[in-house]
């Protein structure tokens, strides 16, 4: 089946179980005819002799179509309403109040963009579902889920690419429910099953870059080296901080001396391309194609590259004999 999706002040799109497209209503120079129970050459007996004109009624005419065009869906709206009341633990008096609750059938209706599209962006987001509504966990409670779980983990001595969920439950149940230990454990492992028994193994990526976001946060920019040193000694032991992690996520001031390190989240970005890059270059003037990567490649269409998008909204240059990109139109 096909659903049309959007709000009063949004463009419409049409979607399937799995794929989104933008509507647009072109027009034709050729007479469309609705005609009931039509029947093409091939359908009808080819045999000449037995040939009858055959007086079809006309249902309808149109003179224009609807053309449709796949598009990227429009996913960014699911953060910001799921954003709206972060889920900050069982205890919570708010959370007993709120009404900005959304199930999967509620999301269909507000969000632009397939099932399978919003399902997996869940996925994505780590939402989780509670109570049968989808909530994102608030960053500093899933901190702390992350906190407990990784010093046991420790206390333990267990491999961080072999960390047991029954052990995780029965030693953590007590502290916080045990779906919200499971959830992280999802969130930031890789699960398989070894002689019937489920283990994680501990994404070391993930685990780094959370605990960066931690330390960011708080910070408006941070001196790159020190912010390296703190970083490092947060990460659990056995894991390597590495700033090719935080790609999407944190932004290094080269130019800057010393060098500094700053916050800047892909998802706080407009989705829009034209906003993105305006924003972009309100942020830094001229960016180098390795740093504006991570900030643009969820805007690339179907098959476009981000070379591709880049020529569109951007102006190279070289600076220092390295190629820049800078607006193509003045920045207010």
């Amino acid at each position: 089946s096909l659903v049309i999706r959007g709000e009063k002040d949004e463009h419409a799109v049409l979607c399937s179980k799995d794929k989104t497209y933008d509507m647009k209503i072109a027009d034709t120079s050729n007479m469309l005819l609705f005609v009931p129970g039509c029947k093409t050459p091939e359908e009808l007996n080819a045999d000449p002799v037995s040939c009858n004109i055959i007086h079809s009624q006309i249902a309808g005419f149109s003179k224009n179509y609807w053309e449709l065009r796949r598009c990227r869906p429009k996913l960014k709206k699911l953060r910001k309403l799921l954003m709206e009341d972060p889920y900050d633990g069982p205890d919570s008096q708010k959370d007993r109040t709120l009404t900005s609750k959304y199930t999967t059938e509620d999301l269909l209706s507000l969000i632009q963009a397939s099932e399978e599209e919003i399902l997996h962006q869940l996925q994505v987001i780590d939402a989780c579902k509670i109570e049968g509504y989808w909530r994102i966990l608030d960053f500093d409670y899933e901190m702390k889920l992350l906190n407990h779980v990784t010093q046991l983990i420790d206390s333990e001595s267990w491999p961080l690419s072999k960390v047991p969920l029954c052990a995780c439950l029965e030693e953590l149940g007590s502290l916080e429910p045990r779906e919200m230990i499971e959830h992280i454990l999802v969130s930031y492992g890789r699960k398989y099953v070894d002689a019937g028994e489920v283990f994680f193994e501990m994404r070391e990526d993930k685990i780094c870059r959370a605990i960066a976001q931690m330390l960011l946060q708080n910070a408006v920019k941070f001196n790159l080296s020190e912010f390296e040193e703190v970083w490092q000694q947060s990460v659990p032991e056995g894991m390597t901080a590495r700033l090719d992690q935080l790609q999407g996520l944190a932004l290094v001031d080269k130019s800057s001396r010393p060098e500094t390190i700053f916050l800047l989240k892909v998802e706080d970005l407009p989705e829009d391309n034209q906003e993105r890059f305006n924003s972009l270059f309100r942020i830094r003037e001229k960016w180098t194609e390795v740093d504006i990567t991570p900030y643009i490649q969820d805007l690339c269409a179907e098959k476009q590259t981000v070379g591709a998008l880049l020529t569109k909204y951007a102006r190279s240059s070289m600076l220092n004999g390295v190629k820049v990109y800078n607006s193509r139109r003045p920045i207010s």
